[in-house]
């Protein structure tokens, strides 16, 4: 499939092809850490963690089998078009995020730079880490909104 010059301008969501939808990721990979709820109603609160699962690469923030991630991790999401507005956890700065919302893409989006390192460099991605295999208390690893 083909990727149309600066699509995110003149497409909206609904209209992208595959690629160019697969396109949007920044690489960060803070979809693919752990969240967890705690609490019910008013008193429900979701928690960000430093816990990855464990096909992610920390070094990338990519996945290491995105073509089986689906078999391997039976619990992994896969973020679409129609289930967008329920994925309301992802980062500010994820572009399906800001295009759904009707805002820009962040400066520093390869998209715009032509350059993955300048989401690391923008201190987007998380450094510290760790496989959800190596956990025993997810507790320990809670982070502030992300």
């Amino acid at each position: 499939m083909n990727i149309t010059e600066k699509f995110w301008q003149q497409k909206t969501l609904q209209e992208m092809n595959e690629a160019e939808w697969e396109a949007l990721c920044d690489g960060c990979g803070k979809c693919c850490y752990r969240k967890f709820i705690e609490g019910r109603g008013k008193r429900e609160r979701l928690y960000f963690t430093r816990i990855a699962c464990d096909l992610l690469d920390l070094e990338t923030g990519r996945c290491r089998n995105y073509p089986q991630r689906f078999k391997l991790m039976p619990d992994c999401s896969k973020l679409t078009k129609k289930n967008l507005p329920e994925f309301s956890w992802l980062p500010k700065t994820c572009a399906y995020r800001l295009l759904y919302e009707g805002k820009p893409l962040p400066d520093w989006h390869p998209l715009l730079v032509g350059d993955q390192r300048a989401m690391k460099q923008a201190g987007v991605f998380i450094r510290d880490g760790i496989h959800e295999e190596d956990v025993i208390d997810w507790f320990e690893f809670v982070v502030e909104e992300f």
